[in-house]
């Protein structure tokens, strides 16, 4: 996968330093970094099916972040009408000339993704065909160095993706309590020693306050014991993503936006998920699986009105990057991909129905690992226990 430039061509992988584009209409200068999108074969072809089926069709990347999807999936499909957010107003700027030749069919919300319905209402879209969540920090935050998002450039501790409005990392880590400051780093961010780097913090802003991305990196790395820093990456990778989810409400977005894209799905309609960090995929797992579940008793013969599975997922768990994509593209190492179609309950058949009840019964039989019985997928993710089937690759 090569890099991408705005007027749609690739740049070969030794101009990668270069990291420029070539503007369409507009001219913004440099972009700075440089954005290869994630497994962007395999979106395309999961969301394909509800694209590709004739007439007009709607798709939202709840991420627009550069438009490296946006930009494929409308390239793909041409009666396909595009709306994208983001809550970054420099990536929405880069994003509209990326866009710019396809003018009349997209439509750019400075919104963040739990805002959908309303985005949506406000465009007249009742439902829509296909959604994208491509979740975490994008390339242009991450390499710009003035972000404070990198933990391995000193910037000014800022992290907010939309810059227009929020608090900063600055004001996180220098007004809160001991105990807010060690829960950020352990929930958000999983950190062992969320306690120490808190206690750290406390002592240096009692001295003076902490604005350096760099001074904060510093300060985690010597709370953190010698041998502990010396596997598992940077030591200050940990806190440097709890801040960040923290200053942007990243979870509870998420926690609100995907059921409301599953709702405004039409019957056909195909959501993907990318995620970074468990805590991600977590949440979408289980959104999912509330979605593609009878909610019914499973001893009954039949499906009782308004309890049968209104999605069916596309694949078994979560899939994970092949060697290529992440020798190509190492940020996408840690990325799990999930995705599910909508149903319409009352087009299963009285045969699917009994299977789907039996798997569900086999489930809560002792000593039965898996409805299937089948070996796990080799991309499915270790240790996800997703039960219900898949179209599979």
């Amino acid at each position: 996968m090569g890099i991408w430039r705005y007027d749609g061509s690739v740049v070969r992988r030794t101009e990668r330093e270069h990291n420029r584009f070539t503007p369409v209409g507009v001219d913004m200068g440099e972009l700075r970094g440089t954005h290869v999108p994630v497994l962007l074969e395999r979106c395309l072809e999961l969301l394909a099916p509800a694209l590709g089926r004739g007439g007009r069709t709607v798709h939202v990347d709840a991420t627009l972040g550069l438009a490296g999807h946006a930009e494929a999936v409308l390239q793909a499909h041409p009666e396909t009408v595009l709306v994208g957010l983001d809550r970054d107003t420099e990536a929405l700027e880069h994003a509209r000339i990326r866009l710019a030749r396809f003018t009349g069919r997209v439509h750019l919300e400075h919104a963040v993704y739990d805002e959908l319905p309303e985005v949506l209402d406000r465009l007249g879209y009742p439902s829509v065909d296909g959604v994208l969540f491509d979740l975490g920090v994008s390339s242009l935050q991450l390499d710009a160095p003035d972000r404070g998002f990198a933990y391995a450039q000193d910037a000014p501790l800022d992290m907010r993706m939309d810059q227009t409005r929020g608090v900063t990392a600055e004001e996180v880590v220098n007004t809160y309590t001991h105990p807010e400051l060690a829960r950020v780093l352990r929930v958000y961010g999983e950190e062992k020693f969320a306690g120490r780097i808190a206690s750290a913090i406390i002592r240096e802003r009692e001295r003076t306050r902490i604005t350096s991305s760099a001074r904060l990196a510093e300060l985690v790395r010597d709370s953190i014991p010698a041998p502990a820093r010396r596997t598992g990456g940077h030591p200050a990778k940990r806190t440097f993503q709890a801040l960040r989810i923290e200053v942007n409400r990243e979870l509870a977005a998420l926690e609100t936006a995907l059921p409301a894209a599953l709702d405004r799905l039409a019957v056909g309609g195909r959501l993907v998920v990318l995620s970074y960090h468990s805590l991600e995929d977590r949440l979408t797992k289980q959104a999912l699986a509330d979605r593609v579940r009878s909610t019914g008793p499973i001893d009954l013969p039949v499906e009782l009105p308004g309890s049968e599975p209104t999605f069916r997922l596309l694949s078994r768990g979560a899939e994970l990057p092949g060697e290529a994509e992440v020798a190509a593209n190492p940020r996408a190492a840690s990325v799990r991909l999930r995705a599910a179609e909508r149903i319409d309950p009352q087009a299963r058949g009285r045969t699917d129905r009994e299977r789907y009840r039996r798997r569900v019964k086999a489930m809560h039989q002792p000593g039965t690992a898996s409805a299937t019985g089948s070996d796990p997928d080799p991309r499915q993710a270790p240790g996800d226990t997703t039960d219900e089937e898949g179209e599979g690759t």
